[in-house]
């Protein structure tokens, strides 16, 4: 069973850290490839769309290689990607989705981007020195202690593979106009949500879960960056939830 992984914004494939590690050992089975959105990671030097529809159609293009049925699992606007791609998708094609800390235009805009993050994305676009950006962006999107070992592991990403302020905007502008069909593309998909994530709120992913009767989770305590927080509660998620997918 082969599953294809999907950070979020102006993120890559190592910012997974040793989470698809954890995946490979909890699901023997399976077999996990991490996927960068254009314009990141060892696609860094490609120009990103600004429309959630034509990343999704790279992507495909990137993994057409890997054999079908495929499962996907992604986080925040690679769950956009993700969605997209469920819904586009030829029947069979895409077997489980996992969306983690997502959302749609299903929900309104005070919760796909909370009020409070607003000005702090801004802020982190303006910063100049790499490390502190990475840092900061570590202490809004993790509700953990960030150690100076994790900041200097992002900063050495960020270092040997820039995203640029074109690809930010880009991917804020695809998020921004992400507009999903109605209609449901599985008849089941687990979603998992942070009730203290301070960037995307928790309801996007209940509005899914009640528009399509799919499966919601929610963590009491963790951030956006869910995988990064505790990614031992979503194997158990998973675990608990894949024999009936």
């Amino acid at each position: 069973m082969h599953w294809i992984l999907l950070r979020g914004l102006t993120r890559e494939q190592a910012h997974w850290g040793d989470f698809p590690r954890r995946l490979e050992a909890a699901f023997p089975g399976h077999r996990f490839h991490t996927v960068d959105l254009p314009g990141t990671g060892v696609a860094f030097r490609e120009t990103s769309p600004d429309t959630i529809p034509a990343i999704r159609e790279w992507v495909c293009r990137q993994v057409a290689h890997i054999p079908r049925p495929v499962n996907l699992l992604a986080l925040s606007m690679g769950g956009m990607v993700a969605l997209d791609w469920a819904q586009h998708a030829p029947c069979g094609e895409i077997q489980n989705l996992v969306l983690i800390n997502t959302s749609s235009a299903f929900s309104p805009p005070w919760q796909r981007m909370r009020p409070g993050a607003w000005p702090r994305i801004l802020r982190l676009l303006a910063y100049r020195e790499l490390f502190d950006r990475e840092r900061a962006i570590l202490a809004l999107t993790s509700n953990r202690p960030v150690p100076l070992a994790l900041a200097k592991r992002w900063y050495s990403i960020q270092r040997q593979r820039p995203v640029s302020l074109d690809t930010a905007f880009r991917q804020l502008r695809a998020a921004a106009g992400f507009r999903p069909r109605r209609t449901r593309p599985l008849p089941d998909a687990l979603l998992l949500a942070s009730r203290r994530d301070r960037i995307v709120h928790w309801r996007c992913s209940a509005r899914l879960e009640s528009l399509w009767q799919w499966t919601l989770k929610l963590h009491p305590d963790a951030g956006h960056d869910l995988p990064l927080d505790d990614p031992e509660w979503i194997l158990a998620q998973l675990s608990a939830w894949l024999p009936r997918a």
